[in-house]
Parts: C-alpha cells; structure tokens; sequence
C-alpha cells in the first residue's frame, strides 16, 4: 500500500501554481506599465493618481508598491525602459562600419520608428519633463538620454574626421535633430486640432513623410558640399 502524505501532494501543487502565477505577475507588470504611460503621457506625472493607474490596468492599486514601490518608481521605470529599448537599436552604431551619413540616416529613421510606433509616448513624457526641468528624473535616468547623445556625438565626429561632414556642433546637431522629431511626435493631438478648427494642413504631414525631411534636412546640412 502508497501512502502519499497531504504535505507532499501540497508542495506538489505549490511547485505547478508558480510558473502561472510568474506569468500573472510579468503580465500584471506590464498591464500597469502601459496604463501608467498612456495616462503620463496624456497628463503628466502630476495629473495622474495610482488609483487612475490600477483602474485602466484592471489590476490593484496595491501592486504599484509591490512591483514598482510607488508611482514615482513606476514612472522612472518607464522612461529607463522606453531609452532601453531604444539605445538597444542605437548602440550597436559604435561599431557599425558604414559611411556616417548613412548611419545618421538610420539613426533619425530608428528614432522615428520608435516615437511613431514602439514607444509612442515617450516624446510626450520627455517634453513635458524637459519643459519642467525634468523634476521627476533622478541620475540614473539621465543617463539613458546621455547614451542617446554619445550615439549622435560619435557619428558626428566620426563623420567630421572623414569629411564627409563639415565641422559642426554635436550638441547642437543633437539638439536639432531629436527636438525636431521629439517635437513633432509630441504634438500630434494639437495638429489634428489645428487642421480640425484652424484649417491648417499639419496633420496631413504623414510621420514617414516627416522622417524622411529631418533625414534630408541634416544630411544635407551637415555635408561638406553643403557648407
């Protein structure tokens, strides 16, 4: 006769349950974090309460503090990963061997995709916190965007050595090129209004169509021929 003991059988069960409840966690994650970014982006830091946060997730307010440790932590955590998934496509230009102005290319065209599809409202969160003076950001959030710069900076001086590009400010073509694109992507709602009420014609410009002008627009600022 087998005689299998209840606390066995209970450990068996335990030892099943966790990897659905490891899934529910990630997925329970990753529901706030997407609430948590589309009210910030809407509203502001400020403007939205965790409660607002829970509700859209579907999930309890309490999980904030258990995943994230508040709402201050939830939306750095935003930020960081929103620069993380983008520095992973960005990056890897260091070592990337082709011409700089086909790297630049790619660069604005990468960081386009990203603003218009993967990670729509970063722009939005990232101006409003500029504009602040970035109150919600501690140092290790600032150096996500500095990495974004190192990026910019090494194509630009590489270019500048090859002379293939005339030489130029790296800050300021930085500051050129991402608050173009930043600044476009930030105020699509405000240009569907204004083509809505005022009969301006910017929400006809199609976010590719826009890309491919700041593409133009640097490449040939920047070339040796252009000067």
């Amino acid at each position: 006769m087998i005689v299998i003991r209840r606390k066995a059988v209970s450990t068996v069960r335990r030892a099943r349950g966790r990897p659905r409840r490891a899934h529910d966690s990630r997925a329970t994650r990753k529901s706030l974090l997407n609430a948590a970014a589309a009210l910030f982006a809407a509203r502001g830091f400020d403007g939205v309460s965790v409660a607002e946060v829970a509700r859209l997730a579907g999930a309890n307010k309490a999980l904030i503090n258990y995943h994230f440790g508040g709402k201050l932590q939830l939306y750095r955590t935003i930020v960081r990963e929103m620069f993380a998934e983008l520095l992973s496509r960005l990056e890897p230009m260091r070592s990337d061997p082709r011409p700089p102005d086909q790297l630049l290319r790619e660069l604005i065209a990468i960081v386009g995709d990203s603003a218009n599809r993967r990670r729509p409202q970063l722009s939005r969160m990232m101006l409003r916190e500029v504009i602040a003076g970035g109150p919600h950001l501690d140092h290790e959030v600032l150096v996500y965007p500095m990495r974004v710069f190192s990026v910019v900076r090494e194509i630009i001086e590489r270019g500048v050595r090859e002379r293939v590009f005339r030489p130029v400010d790296p800050i300021m073509t930085h500051m050129s090129l991402l608050g173009s694109l930043v600044f476009f992507f930030a105020t699509a709602d405000f240009r569907r209004r204004m083509a809505a009420e005022a009969s301006m014609p910017f929400a006809k410009t199609p976010p590719d169509a826009y890309v491919r002008h700041i593409q133009e627009l640097i490449a040939r600022g920047l070339a040796v021929d252009g000067a």
